[in-house]
């Protein structure tokens, strides 16, 4: 059972891949955290946040959550048209 050199690449790159897609979920992550905690969590007298603290968290969370999605759809449409040039350019190289 071989490993070619290419498929040894393509394993590596995967690896990659994963990686920093991992990094950018935690920074996503992190981001979330940081932001909705410092909008909503106001009081420190107890362990559970206030009613008025969970709802804004929870409309932080979709807000941000919609925003990364919308970012994440732009991108791929820009990175489509950009492939889509990019091969209008190779064949007329051709």
């Amino acid at each position: 059972h071989d490993i070619t050199p290419n498929a040894m690449d393509e394993q590596r790159v995967l690896a990659q891949l994963e990686e920093m897609q991992m990094r950018d979920s935690l920074r996503t992550f992190n981001g979330l955290v940081e932001r909705c905690f410092g909008e909503c969590v106001t009081g420190f007298r107890s362990k559970s946040l206030t009613d008025v603290e969970d709802k804004c968290v929870k409309a932080c969370a979709e807000k941000y959550f919609n925003h990364a999605r919308r970012v994440g759809q732009r991108f791929g449409e820009l990175s489509q048209k950009q492939q889509e040039e990019l091969m209008k350019q190779m064949q007329g190289q051709k």
